[in-house]
């Protein structure tokens, strides 16, 4: 993986399960299982994904095995009752499939998975073939970026001109455990706000602070680099 912004075939997992419409309620339990994960995409033909069979899918089988639901929850979870029922993937599965594409960002992965409150997307290309999949783990292997791959990455893309038109030597990179800090002098503080936005749209940076002064000034700049201070 180099450069940024990463997209999701960048961290997605290749070799993943899946099931067919007409896999059965315990087969789909026993893959579950044995791959630890907690849903599963549903295919059709040669791999087009049609829907996803998750837990919260197959939970109401247990949840209404020994009861008698009232109008009330009959009428509100129409849905639920209906996969009570269910012995088939295709009878429990979610349709249309909540997807992401391999050249998604990893920030539109991550909104989409918090929107619906969903932990694993199914991957798949411009016709709705299955790629991978991506999972929040999946979002988060980008903070295990070496603190020397992110020093690199934020010197050539942005400590370098243009942005900072002093010579590179004047601001100096540091970084621990993701944390970037920007030490040194530079002609224009006004540039400070810019920086910090795109620091921090670099992968694998935790958060940033700076240390930058006009050549010959005292420090004045808030440390935290955020918008709205006074430039000096």
């Amino acid at each position: 993986m180099h450069g940024t912004p990463y997209i999701v075939s960048d961290v997605m997992t290749q070799t993943i399960a899946a099931v067919g419409r007409r896999a059965t309620f315990k087969e789909i339990v026993r893959l579950m299982q044995d791959w630890k994960v907690s849903a599963l995409p549903v295919i059709e033909g040669e791999g087009r994904v049609v829907g996803v069979v998750s837990e919260a899918d197959l939970l109401p089988k247990e949840e209404f095995r020994d009861s008698d639901p009232d109008r009330y929850t009959q009428l509100r979870r129409l849905s639920d009752l209906a996969k009570a029922g269910g012995v088939r993937a295709e009878d429990v599965m979610t349709s249309p499939a909540l997807t992401v594409r391999p050249d998604a960002t990893l920030a539109q992965a991550a909104r989409t998975m918090a929107r619906a409150r969903v932990k694993r997307l199914p991957v798949v290309d411009a016709v709705g073939m299955l790629q991978g999949v991506v999972s929040r783990a999946d979002l988060l292997k980008v903070f295990l970026r070496t603190d020397e791959e992110i020093t690199k990455e934020v010197r050539r893309e942005i400590v370098s001109p243009p942005l900072f038109p002093t010579p590179a030597s004047s601001v100096r990179v540091e970084v621990r455990d993701g944390v970037v800090k920007l030490v040194g002098h530079v002609r224009d503080t006004s540039l400070v706000p810019v920086a910090a936005r795109l620091v921090r749209a670099v992968e694998g940076v935790v958060d940033v602070s700076f240390d930058l002064t006009r050549p010959g000034e005292p420090a004045q700049v808030p440390a935290d680099g955020r918008e709205g201070f006074r430039p000096v």
